[in-house]
């Protein structure tokens, strides 16, 4: 598992490949467009009943976090998704593993 830091810091950019370019392109379209919702949908699903089980609000997950509460009522309710900073943030306050999966188009 990667740390925060080496997710968010130390990384120059790079030059992509066409291929590169296009899966990025695709993946941004879908998350900018009408299927945001096939990947945020689940994690803002995951976050509200994890949230449930402990007991917190969305001011005190807010809290743990550092973030808002419109944030965190934002992310529930499937609206503009958190960065992946935010994301980890998110699960390290509600003891969890954010997972991301990669699956093969075809």
């Amino acid at each position: 598992m990667h740390s925060k830091s080496a997710i968010t810091t130390g990384m120059a950019p790079r030059s992509r490949k066409p291929a590169e370019k296009r899966a990025l392109e695709r993946l941004r379209e879908r998350i900018a467009t009408r299927d945001r919702g096939w990947f945020f949908a689940q994690i803002a699903d995951k976050v509200a009943t994890r949230r449930a089980e402990k007991g917190l609000s969305q001011r005190e997950l807010a809290e743990l976090v550092g973030t808002t509460q419109s944030a965190i009522a934002r992310l529930e309710r499937g609206g503009r998704p958190p960065r992946i900073d935010t994301l980890l943030n998110i699960a390290d306050a509600l003891e969890c593993e954010l997972v991301v999966d990669l699956k093969p188009l075809r």
